[in-house]
């Protein structure tokens, strides 16, 4: 239940208290654009407080262990089993049927025989997680992780459960999770978005841009979309080249919009869209600026590149095996390597995707005919470039106060599906936080020991209490951060999340 002194105005943040500060009233005076040129003037003249992040954030509500975040999302069900889910009894039992002692339900097939995973494992760091091979590069920090191993999803279908995982809910319409810290507590730089996304290269997620909405919160606070490997890595933010377009006449094609633009808006009370319009035209203009240098890899040194894996030689043509790994190491150490600049420089919110739904041959984490060939290529690239944010993170002392987010929609079945591959399970898989007042070298929860279901079913981990735990880490009390849609006083975490206190520093 929503506490009452939180749902009594008709709209907008319930975020703080009746008890709002100087600065608060001001906002709510101003509102619109004047709030944000009334801030703008008082930041400028020393005015507002100091560490004031934006005009939009109010006051936490508890003392903040983290400023920012990294969610790295792996499309398509990555196989906790075969990743960092240690089960021998999937090797001692090898081939046999696969008999839980209960009926069992699959996506797209029947159960057969138990499978073990096709991965070596060993332990790593003074808590002695068990990690497989190709996530082996992640050994040196698992000391900072912590483990959950009892994520159960209310989906086996990888729409809906895409969306429970990035919004809290399996229906499209909900904001992102990224969507509601930018609400919530604004920007750290005016010059950069406060949330930003990076695709897989190769294309998007089930749900596609609708995985980063902003939903029903203003439209200000949705994703924006940085592809690091394209030609042109955001979209429309220089004019195209060989035109009439100079400085001056931009300059003057800004002034008539922005006054048809308010024209506009003063018929249109309550519409967010054009007032994010107006912000992400006054955004961009400040990016062509500070954009290309956040993006421009090419100014880090010889060894940042090569932790990683972005120093490799393209010049000798390997077997396909081994070009579609190197492609994988590429492209998800360049993105984790931009997200590092990103959060640096002050963006908030970084997102970055593993896996794009897009056909055969499969290039995400959907391992239904092989695991193999699928993951362990995709996990390369995982294991490297999340093993060097994290490390590069650390030695930067931004880690914590950064918290690092492992995701992905639901997990894998410990029997076979053909002869190699594996089924969806949406009742047990992982996810693992590290930084930002995250305890180290733990696993919360455990699963059965066939990586079937949640050891203790009576305690099942959602992402509501994952999102729930975010939000504390970052200063907010999950109950308290919501938006009147519809009559309904909206959150995150619906109507549920507990914080998971056993790792949280």
């Amino acid at each position: 239940m929503i506490p009452t002194k939180f749902t009594s105005k008709p709209l907008g943040r319930r975020f703080a208290s009746h008890d709002s500060s100087r600065r608060e009233f001001l906002w709510n005076l101003g509102g619109g654009l004047g709030g944000i040129a009334l801030a703008s003037m008082l930041r400028q003249e020393g005015l507002l407080a100091s560490g004031t992040a934006s005009p939009r954030a109010l006051p936490q509500h508890h003392a903040a262990r983290a400023k920012r975040i990294v969610q790295l999302y792996m499309s398509g069900a990555a196989s906790q089993c075969d990743l960092w889910d240690y089960k021998p009894v999937l090797a001692k039992r090898h081939g046999e049927k696969f008999d839980p002692g209960e009926a069992v339900e699959l996506f797209q097939s029947v159960p057969d025989k138990v499978m073990k995973s096709p991965f070596a494992w060993r332990q790593h760091g003074q808590c002695g997680k068990w990690l497989s091979e190709p996530v082996a590069p992640l050994g040196a920090c698992v000391d900072d992780i912590a483990f959950i191993h009892s994520m159960v999803s209310k989906s086996n279908v990888h729409g809906p459960a895409t969306f429970m995982q990035a919004t809290g809910f399996v229906l499209p319409g909900f904001p992102s999770m990224g969507s509601w810290i930018s609400y919530g507590l604004g920007s750290l730089n005016d010059d950069l978005p406060t949330f930003v996304v990076l695709p897989d290269p190769r294309g998007f997620a089930p749900n596609g841009h609708m995985n980063w909405s902003s939903g029903f919160l203003p439209a200000a606070h949705q994703a924006t979309m940085v592809q690091p490997s394209a030609k042109m890595p955001i979209a429309d933010l220089f004019p195209p080249g060989d035109t009439y377009v100079n400085a001056e006449s931009d300059a003057d094609g800004q002034t008539v919009l922005r006054e048809l633009n308010r024209e506009h808006e003063a018929s249109r009370q309550g519409d967010s869209r054009l007032d994010a319009r107006i912000r992400s035209y006054e955004l961009a203009a400040r990016m062509q600026l500070s954009a290309p240098e956040a993006l421009n890899i090419g100014s880090e040194p010889k060894h940042i590149l090569k932790m990683y894996g972005l120093d490799k030689d393209n010049t000798v043509t390997p077997p396909k095996a081994a070009i579609d790994t190197a492609q994988e190491i590429e492209y998800f150490g360049r993105n984790c390597l931009v997200a590092r600049r990103l959060l640096e420089r002050g963006v908030r919110f970084v997102q970055v995707w593993s896996g794009a739904d897009n056909g055969h041959p499969r290039r995400n984490w959907d391992s239904h005919e092989n695991v193999q060939r699928d993951h362990g290529p995709l996990a390369a690239g995982l294991g490297i470039g999340v093993a060097a944010l994290i490390q590069d993170l650390k030695q930067r002392g931004m880690l914590e106060d950064t918290i690092v987010l492992w995701t992905t929609e639901f997990g894998r079945m410990p029997c076979n599906q053909g002869s190699t591959g594996r089924d969806h399970n949406p009742f047990v898989f992982t996810n693992w936080l590290a930084g930002g007042g995250v305890k180290g070298g733990v696993s919360y929860g455990a699963s059965d020991e066939w990586s079937y279901k949640p050891l203790d079913r009576d305690k099942p981990t959602y992402c509501y209490d994952v999102h729930a735990t975010v939000l504390h880490l970052m200063g907010i009390d999950h109950t308290r951060l919501t938006y009147r849609h519809n009559g309904i006083e909206r959150r995150l975490t619906d109507v549920h999340g507990n914080v998971i206190r056993e790792i949280v520093a």
